[in-house]
């Protein structure tokens, strides 16, 4: 750098991203790609943050010299000339980039009017190694595209930076060697464990001397969870596949289990077919480590367990629950109190959250030693009491428990010594608390693996007297859940988007009895029931738009409480509520995998005997029979969709009936003798009333079923203009996976009209997307693109890594016998028919079937195609 350049100033010092293009027609462009640097928390470099609009050469030349990245962005313009200069600045830019600094290039498309300079730059940009480019077509393309282009890239160089400094000489780009990376799940304890390197060390010789199910037991709040969370923690090269952590509290039985097994897996429930195959399926050899916690409320799922390890023998279970599981194979570890010396650390440890500068003196210490004492070593009540030390020094927390433990034990003869003491320290600190604390804390329990404030505040008002004031209930929850966080009754992580709340097991436990002993359970579960609805009609139409992405995720926080909801309904036999809240949430389910658990609710419905509104049956026939029309072993799906469209059309719902339809064309289609021209004709009329309705969502599903049925004739020009359409909507309609589900379809249309460069476009965007979205079917789809991509340029190794890569994807994800919308099949055969060598391509679906989720990605982004067709590694 020149000694006279400035420098760039940025917050935190954090990595510079340039970014080159012309400004005005591709303002909305330079802004999403703002958006997606400051989304990795890197600096762009604009000249409209701050430089002058025509910047001499020697500022951008500064500019260049103290950025990392270097991002360019073309359409049809070459950008102004300045006097005495032989180019623009666009491409002074370019030509002034430092050699070692990595290039992103996005070049949007059509460009009817490009300026001929600027095609001659493009055309040097291609042919540049040193560069990764790829084509667009709008800002929201280009923002996903760039914000997972630069988490590659930086995930790239620092392993290449690691390798630098540790002696590695196995670059993380070459995937051919590299092992798959462990699903670990685990939670991330925010405080450290104290006094148990035994146990640890214990638990840990159990499991790789052979027990393959370990049950740690003890009573509550003994440390059971934090104990098998470290002994996991530490076992990577036992388990290399990984471990994960399922929260066995919310069970109720063994299909539950099933389902939490799933979702921490990732295997979704596509309602195809029994999820404990799928489970089993997903498991299969991997060397994998299951923690369940708090099995204790689920002890008659437990053969589920042994039945789960019979059939994947290289699993290992490691189990907590106050009571041995009883099942053959079982060893047991049982989990005793902190010794005193011990103890009074964590008293310490725990103290200091409240009172940093606590400490034991020859004043205190007999006080704190009491108190151990009296809370038997149990880590829970320890913290508890620890909480109290801000207002109450120890000398008055000893003289309390002292007076006030003994009474409360005596009441609860019924449980285990150490269990009666957790119990009655939970009920002494409530009673620490002001009433309305105690009320909030009660009404806390029937929230199901977390809440938000918000949540919290709807369940609270539930119970406040109409004549309060109209504010007050809300100050009065926001004051009550700080109280109770400052107790350590509850507990506070932060999400991306806002604090969410839980209870350990146990004094949710407590909760829910207090709320039944007063009568008010009943009152509280329909609460919190009538709050999840109302949240299922906010999201509807959210769900559809641009506000997508940020309610799956949101909606996935509460995963638990819209099935406790979806249950309480059921429970009730509110049949019409239970279908609504079904219905309103119908994109979150498909996303998030779980259209076969609502398939269960429906049926449930259905079976009832009781007397339907037209909507609630249309409703529970859709879900029944729209997502098993490819197994419709009965003959019976077409009919009843037939029936569902008709009671949609009965009800006034317009956009229930196109959608129906839609579903009615996909099993036609699906029959052993398919019917393109009843198809054809359900479609035309889904989309009259979708476009009746101004629903843009449903117009773009709708285009993307025409273009299907143009596909099966062969009509693949009139296909594409369909997927084309459906793009243009689900993009102006900020739809995410509508645009997955376009781009991917319009891939299988241009690879089909020999255009495997723009193929390859649409695919990589629909990875990226689908990435973004979570939205494993929709990666897998994209990996098989890309696999017919690399079979039609004849290049074995790549086609047959991606598709072993999306074998395992699919079979780990539960979506293995689910119909593929794809093709690749169709290529790879014809590459093997023209001489690829059959060997050398098992060998690479198996070194595919090794790769994790995210090598897959890597791998299926670091190249792009030219543009006939054959690969190439993109720098």
């Amino acid at each position: 750098m020149s000694a006279g350049h400035p420098v760039i100033r940025t917050p935190d010092q954090r990595l510079r991203v340039f970014v080159s293009s012309t400004l005005k027609e591709l303002a909305a462009e330079r802004h999403a790609a703002r958006s997606a640097i400051e989304r990795l928390h890197l600096a762009p470099v604009m000249f409209e943050l701050g430089a002058r609009p025509h910047p001499p050469r020697e500022l951008y030349r500064a500019y260049l010299e103290q950025s990392d990245v270097f991002v360019g962005l073309y359409w049809e313009r070459y950008g102004w000339v300045a006097p005495d200069e032989q180019v623009s600045g666009l491409e002074d830019e370019y030509n002034l980039c430092p050699p070692d600094l990595p290039r992103l290039m996005y070049i949007k498309s059509p460009a009817p009017g490009r300026e001929p300079r600027l095609t001659e730059l493009l055309d040097r940009i291609r042919t540049d190694d040193r560069a990764s480019f790829k084509y667009i077509e709008s800002s929201q393309e280009l923002e996903v595209l760039l914000e997972a282009d630069l988490a590659v890239l930086l995930a790239e160089r620092f392993e290449l930076s690691r390798a630098a400094t540790t002696g590695r000489t196995t670059p993380v780009a070459s995937l051919a060697t590299a092992s798959p990376e462990p699903a670990v799940s685990l939670p991330s304890p925010l405080t450290p464990l104290i006094g148990r390197e035994e146990d640890v060390a214990a638990v840990r010789a159990m499991l790789v001397g052979g027990a393959r199910l370990l049950t740690i037991t003890g009573p509550g709040g003994i440390g059971k969870s934090r104990l098998a969370i470290a002994a996991a923690s530490g076992m990577s090269e036992s388990f290399p596949d990984g471990s994960v952590f399922v929260d066995v509290a919310p069970v109720h039985d063994r299909a539950g289990l099933t389902g939490a097994l799933a979702r921490a897996l990732g295997v979704r429930d596509t309602g195809d077919a029994p999820l404990d195959e799928k489970v089993s399926t997903a498991l299969g050899n991997r060397r994998m480590l299951l923690l369940l916690d708090n099995f204790e409320q689920a002890l008659s799922a437990a053969p589920a367990v042994t039945a789960l390890l019979a059939a994947a023998p290289a699993l290992s279970a490691l189990v907590t629950s106050r009571s041995l599981l009883r099942v053959s194979g079982e060893r047991s570890y049982d989990l005793g109190p902190l010794p005193a010396d011990t103890a009074a650390a964590l008293f310490v440890e725990r103290a200091h959250a409240v009172r940093p500068d606590f400490e034991i003196t020859p004043a205190n210490a007999n006080d704190v030693a009491r108190i151990c004492a009296a809370l038997d070593g149990v880590p829970l009540a320890i913290e508890l009491a620890a909480a109290r030390i801000r207002v109450l020094p120890p000398a008055d927390l000893a003289r309390r428990l002292d007076r006030r433990l003994p009474l409360l034990v005596g009441g609860a003869r019924d449980l285990p010594e150490r269990q009666r003491t957790l119990r009655a320290t939970i009920e002494w600190s409530t009673q620490l608390l002001d009433a309305p604390e105690r009320t909030l804390l009660a009404r806390l329990g029937v929230f199901e693996g977390g809440f938000s404030l918000e949540a919290a505040e709807s369940v609270a008002a539930a119970s406040v007297a109409e004549t309060a004031p109209p504010d007050s209930s809300v100050a009065d929850t926001l004051s009550s859940l700080a109280a109770l966080v400052d107790s350590s009754l509850v507990r506070q992580h932060d999400d991306m988007h806002e604090s969410r709340f839980s209870l350990l097991a146990t004094v949710r436990e407590y909760a829910l009895e207090q709320l039944e002993r007063e009568g008010a359970l009943p009152d509280a579960r329909a609460a919190h029931a009538a709050y999840f609805a109302a949240l299922g009609e906010r999201a509807d139409p959210e769900l559809e738009g641009g506000a997508q992405h940020d309610w799956v995720m949101r909606l996935g926080n509460d995963a638990g409480n819209l099935r406790a909801a979806a249950r309480y309904l059921l429970g009730q036999r509110d049949w019409e509520r239970a279908a609504h809240f079904a219905w309103s949430l119908y994109v979150y389910w498909w996303v998030a995998g779980l259209l076969g658990e609502v398939r269960g609710w429906m049926e449930q419905l259905l079976a009832s005997g009781d007397p339907l509104t037209d909507r609630t049956r249309a409703i529970a026939l859709y879900y029944t029979q729209a997502i098993a029309f490819w197994q419709d072993h009965e003959g019976t799906v077409v009919t009843r969709l037939t029936e569902s469209a008709d009671l949609f059309h009965r009800s006034d719902d317009a956009d229930g009936e196109a959608l129906a339809l839609i579903s009615y064309a996909l099993a036609v289609l699906a029959s052993p003798e398919p019917d393109p021209a009843a198809a054809d004709q359900a479609m035309e009329n889904s989309l009259a009333l979708f476009r009746t309705r101004g629903d843009r969502w449903g117009q773009a599903m709708a285009l993307v079923m025409l273009g299907r049925v143009a596909l099966l004739r062969q009509q693949v020009d009139s296909a594409l203009g369909n997927f084309e359409e459906s793009l243009t909507l689900a993009r102006e309609n900020g739809d995410e996976l509508g645009v997955t589900i376009a781009q991917h379809h319009r891939g299988w249309a241009r690879l089909l009209l020999g255009d495997p460069a723009g193929a390859t476009s649409d695919f990589a965007a629909c990875l990226a997307l689908s990435s973004r979205l979570q939205h494993v079917e929709g990666v897998a789809y994209a990996l098989e693109g890309l696999v017919a991509v690399a079979a039609l340029g004849g290049d074995v190794v790549r086609a047959g890594r991606l598709l072993g890569a999306s074998r395992t994807l699919r079979e780990r994800t539960g979506l293995h016998n689910a119909p593929a919308f794809s093709f690749h099949q169709l290529f790879v055969d014809r590459m093997l028919a023209a001489g690829a060598d059959p060997g050398a391509f098992a060998v690479a679906v198996d070194a595919g079937r090794a790769l994790s989720v995210a090598e897959a990605e890597a791998e299926a982004k670091g190249h792009e195609a030219h543009g006939d067709g054959s690969p190439r590694q993109a720098e």
